[in-house]
């Protein structure tokens, strides 16, 4: 009797809840167990983080360059967690650029940065970071810009490859509001001053670091790589920035820049000599940093001047131990500064190495010849476009030298004039 009253009870609650549903016109289906209204683990997720954005191919949380068209190349911006090594460029122009650009993003997007440089003063580097670019009465400046490196758009078919008029463009000119993911910034200006004071920064300068003398380790890191890997770990773990030590306060991104990392200026004689003393010195450094960044909310950025590397097993080492890799190389003092085939263009771009998260592959662009031109006030990044063979704009004594030198690019430029006649592809 007392199972027959304990079915009862229950048949009639079930139809008492499916006639409330179905007069509420509501499924009848309820979750089991207390409903967290606001304190479970669901309700602050990493996703709520200002300037972050989860990847749609693996879930990854993502932060942005500064640059939109790396972001674009990158699979949708810099995973937290990882290290994007920049090689520099021959004379390191263009490459401090990218890494003002990740440290401007910070700023807009609350982000706290740690600026470490054996070179020049965190403040002073903080100090010529590129003004954003946030409302519209900023857009008339940027057409001015684009309007110069433009060709009105009748010309377009007549004057462009007929294989290149389908392909999407690279990246959009246009400011966008500052709850974006990912800004524009104007060179020739520099951040506001109001900005930066309003920030939350560390600064890393290796030469008032020197102080007392260190004891021997067991890592063997030089004096500079063991300094800057105690001072980023004592900013993760007393700012809360560890994963196994969650922020009492709102979550956020720590963001690291390391400026030419295995100069000399850093105590490494890499760059001097084939076989050198300390040739494992950075190795163990990068290696220890990743671990760093593996258990925290954070991103890297390091420009190393890997041309004066000697040894080029260093360097295969070091591409190994970073997650992203991405190489400049400056037109600057070479053949094809004067080569009417890179007229537009101020150096090419390499994307060396993406990262495999949450998979086994990596998803690579299929965009293989990639050019980077610097304008009055943006630094871009576009698809290699060979001038058109049969343009009036080409005289016919330069036509063979465009062919001889685009055998030089990869398959996707290379098609277009490498036959002997003008008309072959």
């Amino acid at each position: 009797m007392a199972a027959a009253a304990t079915c009862g009870t229950g048949a009639g609650s079930t139809a008492s809840v499916a006639s409330a549903a179905s007069k509420s016109k509501v499924t009848s289906f309820q979750r089991r167990g207390p409903r967290a209204s606001g304190t479970d683990s669901g309700g602050l997720r990493l996703v709520s983080i200002a300037g972050t954005r989860p990847s749609v191919r693996n879930g990854q949380l993502l932060v942005s360059t500064g640059l939109p068209a790396l972001d674009q190349l990158l699979g949708g911006g810099l995973a937290v967690g990882t290290v994007l090594l920049i090689e520099e460029d021959k004379y390191n122009i263009y490459s401090p650029l990218l890494f003002k650009y990740f440290l401007a993003e910070g700023i807009i997007s609350g982000h706290t940065l740690l600026v470490a440089s054996a070179k020049e003063d965190p403040a002073d580097i903080l100090q010529e970071l590129p003004a954003p670019l946030l409302d519209d009465n900023c857009k008339k400046e940027l057409d001015e810009d684009v309007c110069n490196h433009k060709t009105p758009e009748s010309n377009v078919k007549m004057k462009i490859a007929w294989r290149y008029q389908l392909l999407p463009k690279m990246e959009q000119i246009g400011p966008v509001s500052s709850s974006r993911f990912g800004h524009y910034y104007d060179i020739s200006k520099r951040i506001p001053q109001e900005l930066i004071e309003a920030s939350n920064w560390h600064g890393f300068f290796l030469p008032e670091k020197r102080s007392s003398p260190l004891k021997v380790e067991s890592c063997s890191l030089t004096h500079g790589y063991l300094k800057l890997l105690q001072f980023i770990q004592n900013i993760i773990y007393e700012e809360g920035f560890d994963g196994s030590n969650p922020q009492k306060k709102k979550k956020n991104i720590l963001r690291i820049g390391i400026q030419n990392l295995g100069s000399p200026l850093w105590g490494d004689d890499i760059c001097c000599t084939e076989n050198c003393d300390n040739s494992h010195s950075l190795t163990k450094f990068l290696y220890l940093l990743r671990g760093l960044l593996r258990t925290s909310l954070s991103a890297c950025i390091i420009t190393m001047p890997t041309h004066l590397i000697q040894n080029k097993a260093i360097i295969a080492r070091v591409t190994n131990l970073s997650d992203t890799v991405v190489g400049l190389e400056s037109f600057i003092g070479s053949e094809r500064e004067t080569n009417p085939l890179y007229k537009d263009y101020h150096g090419l771009i390499h994307i060396r190495q993406i990262p495999r998260l949450n998979n086994l592959i990596c998803d690579e662009s299929d965009v293989k010849d990639l050019a980077f031109k610097l304008k009055r006030k943006l630094f871009t990044i576009e698809r290699l476009h060979l001038p058109p063979d049969l343009s009036d704009t080409v005289s016919r004594s330069s036509k063979q030298d465009l062919a001889e030198s685009a055998k030089l690019l990869g398959p996707g430029c290379g098609m277009m004039a490498g036959g002997k006649k003008h008309l072959d592809f």
